[in-house]
């Protein structure tokens, strides 16, 4: 008897000190801010994908890359929206490594729309041991990436906050209410007002958070509204070929009828 009291005690202490570690480390649900992107018509916004490539140069690319997306890209149908001409003055504020040259020597060159995105490290090692030991992710599909999307990126980006009294950091180690475990080694990248938007719209920390995950988004799915598109026409086509086959097959079996 004694044996099954002193056992259930122990069940009942590891299950309060579990409750006590799960709230200390709870996950808050992703927020949904609500995007234009979303939803069978859903499009980008133009405005917030232009103000969203602006804080990622000016604020994320000073440690995340976006190796599979080339300057050309801002230009293209579907995209931000920018001129060939802002096009190659965007790319000329980057150099890239090229050559070798007739000496058989690498150079340097202002970059060209048909480049890559620039990286901010020549490789995954210098990101690795420039950041702490933790690898900054890409960011050109990192919406598809990760669970919760456009929503979860979103969330991590405003979830930034003083920890609770029961809950340690170790150095260079942030909380975050949205982020697995609460802990995340990345500091609170935005701030209000940390970016002046050439257009004007006051850079708050929610705006700025909205338009580079905006940006992200159609990084990840450049050719989304095109599908919707296209998708859309399909239905219509298919919609009248089903009428009509309606009506032939209405009228095929009139006769038929008629006849018997």
């Amino acid at each position: 008897m004694i044996k099954i009291i002193k056992t259930f005690f122990i069940i009942l202490l590891i299950s309060i000190i579990s409750s006590f570690s799960n709230a200390a480390g709870k996950t808050e649900k992703p927020l949904s801010p609500g995007w234009s992107f979303k939803g069978f018509f859903g499009t980008f916004d133009r405005a917030s994908l232009q103000r969203g490539y602006q804080v990622y140069t000016e604020v994320c690319s000073a440690c995340h890359s976006m190796k599979y997306l080339s300057y050309r890209n801002l230009g293209e149908a579907g995209g931000p929206g920018f001129s060939k001409e802002q096009v190659k003055i965007i790319a000329s504020q980057f150099e890239v490594t090229d050559g070798p040259n007739s000496d058989g020597d690498m150079f340097t060159r202002p970059a060209r729309p048909s480049d890559k995105f620039v990286s901010p490290y020549p490789n995954d090692q210098a990101a690795t041991a420039a950041n702490g030991g933790a690898y900054p992710p890409d960011m050109s599909v990192l919406v598809k990436a990760r669970s919760g999307g456009a929503d979860y990126i979103y969330s991590v980006l405003v979830g930034y906050e003083d920890p609770p009294a029961e809950i340690s950091l170790d150095d260079g180690v942030y909380y975050n209410k949205y982020m697995a475990g609460n802990k995340i080694k990345m500091s609170n990248p935005l701030s209000d007002d940390l970016v002046e938007y050439s257009d004007g719209t006051q850079a708050t920390t929610d705006q700025m958070a909205r338009d580079v995950v905006t940006f992200l988004a159609w990084a990840a799915e450049p050719h989304m509204e095109t599908r919707h598109k296209t998708g859309f026409r399909a239905i219509i086509y298919l919609f009248i070929i089903t009428i009509l086959v309606y009506f032939a097959m209405k009228k095929i079996w009139s006769r038929v009828e008629t006849k018997v």
